[in-house]
């Protein structure tokens, strides 16, 4: 037999609780997976599109302007039917349901840390029963037993599947308050282009009206002059021509004028009707100012919501494929339970059990199925990418597209006003010419026809021309605003939702005003 040597005693037992703070923090510092940071545009940097002056580089507008740029129409309906789409706009109460969704899933996704399993067990019986053996007489027995365990479980996240899962999450809550966003987005620069829309169909038909009224003289004047023998037939029935001709567009006019009020009804959460505020005169459209923007294309462009919500979604897929490739690894559990029983017998005694130790789950032959699956995430996150790419592509094409429409239709402005003005003072020369028989009456019907279709060229273009600037801080990404849960979610709803099911804090709990940088990494949170 070998000695120990002098001194030497049994060998120790390990520390237990040593070694099991040590196997914690082996765990809290493993996450597999990629960190994900949001990729750089390098062709954005230098991107500098042609606004044509409308740029303002010194950064002097104001940089809240963007956000409620409506305002700059000065025009009080408008901002209060805007107020109202913010308010009561299904589609909107719809993407902040989905923002609530998305809390609930991080919620969910952060309570995977703690232990997954516990469960609570008990169970109780009763019998009695009659004994006759023939001899002795009948007697009944009785006997109860009854028992209750608790038996709980934490897998120890050693491979960080639940902080991607976590990270996941969080990602893609963010993407949810950012697609939130971009539909506000959306739904003012839809509003105001309804709203000017309707208000330059109206005042085609005043101008279709009026031209109609002037032809309607004429064709009068021509007839009386017919009966009496001094003009043409032809005279007579071309003026008759060109009156009906002017009062065949009114139908057309009041038939959009119908379809895009319905439009502008349905965005306010309203059955198809003529709208109260829009009732009464209808005013001219706005002479805008030269916009100003406080800040380069290319750093509004990143800070666009529909991009800010294609970056976290790239973020929350990286994060996925950490969660998948812990599947390659064991899954190391901690197991405990305590159980308590006893019966009615006096002959027993109630007896408790203790029970604690590790579990260790591995799928060892998995033929394959868990690296395709890594493959799958990779695959989806550099799709991710690729729409994120092609997002600011799309986002930088709308920008130069609009600031180009902006400025032509306002150099088209410039030469319509001074045809239409033209196109006035040929009218006059030709009534005055006819009146004074220089000239035939065909002169007069060619001067009124012309001054009608410019009037009419210049209205559509003063149309084109806030549609353009609707259009443009529409690309620049302006029109959201900061909501609280409550503003996303109207109070009805949510008090429906919480006399349904228990939401907790989640229906009050903050929305962040800055999304950031789309960006995950294996970090604890």
């Amino acid at each position: 037999m070998r000695s120990s040597g002098s001194g030497a005693g049994p060998p120790r037992p390990p520390n237990l609780p040593i070694l099991f703070a040590t196997f914690v923090c082996l765990a809290g510092c493993t996450v597999l997976g990629p960190d994900y940071d949001e990729p750089d545009v390098t062709w954005l940097a230098a991107w500098q599109p042609d606004l044509y002056g409308q740029l303002d580089v010194d950064g002097s507008a104001a940089g809240e302007d963007l956000a409620a740029w409506w305002q700059r129409f000065d025009d009080p309906v408008l901002t209060r039917l805007v107020d109202e789409v913010r308010a009561v706009n299904p589609s909107l109460i719809q993407a902040g349901l989905r923002v609530l969704e998305a809390r609930a899933r991080l919620s969910g996704a952060r309570a995977l840390r703690l232990p997954q399993q516990q469960q609570l067990r008990s169970s109780a019986a009763y019998l009695r029963q009659r004994r006759s053996d023939g001899l002795l007489p009948a007697s009944d027995d009785s006997f109860g037993s009854y028992d209750a365990s608790l038996v709980a479980g934490w897998e120890i996240d050693f491979w960080g599947r639940f902080e991607r899962g976590v990270q996941s999450a969080d990602a893609a809550f963010f993407a949810s308050v950012a697609r939130q966003r971009d539909l506000q987005v959306l739904l003012v620069a839809q509003t105001v282009d309804l709203y000017y829309a309707l208000r330059t169909t109206e005042l085609r038909i005043v101008i279709a009206r009026r031209n109609a009224g002037i032809q309607q003289r004429s064709f009068e004047i021509t007839t009386r002059l017919f009966e009496s023998g001094q003009q043409s037939e032809l005279d007579l029935q071309q003026a008759r021509t060109q009156y009906l001709a002017t009062l065949a567009t009114i139908p057309d006019l009041q038939r959009s004028r119908t379809q895009i009020r319905n439009a502008l009804a349905v965005l306010l959460a309203r059955p198809p009707a003529p709208l109260a505020e829009l009732v009464g005169e209808t005013p001219e459209l706005p002479a805008v100012d030269p916009v100003a923007i406080s800040d380069v294309p290319a750093a509004l462009i990143l800070r666009r919501p529909d991009v800010r919500a294609a970056a976290w979604q790239a973020g929350s897929q990286s994060a996925q494929i950490g969660v998948a490739a812990a599947e390659l690894y064991p899954a190391i559990s901690l197991l405990g339970s305590f159980g308590w029983s006893g019966d009615s017998l006096s002959v027993t005694r109630d007896g408790t059990t203790f029970a604690a130790g590790p579990s260790l789950r591995w799928n060892i032959f998995d033929y394959g199925r868990i690296r395709a699956n890594i493959r799958v995430q990779d695959a989806r996150l550099q799709q991710a990418l690729v729409a994120f790419d092609a997002a600011v592509l799309t986002a930088a094409r709308e920008v130069d597209d609009a600031a180009v429409a902006v400025i032509r239709t306002a150099e088209a402005g410039v030469i319509l006003r001074e045809s239409r003005q033209a196109a006035e003072r040929a009218l006059d020369l030709a009534n005055r010419r006819y009146q004074e028989g220089y000239a035939d009456f065909q002169r007069v019907l060619d001067a009124q026809r012309a001054l009608f279709a410019q009037a009419e060229k210049e209205l559509v273009n003063e149309g084109a021309h806030l549609a353009a600037l609707v259009d443009l801080f529409r690309s620049l990404g302006g029109g959201w605003q900061t909501q609280a849960m409550e503003d996303m979610v109207p109070e009805p709803v949510r008090r429906q939702m919480q006399e349904r099911s228990d939401w907790g804090g989640l229906l009050d709990a903050a929305v962040p005003a800055d999304l950031g940088a789309a960006a995950t990494r294996g970090k604890r949170q």
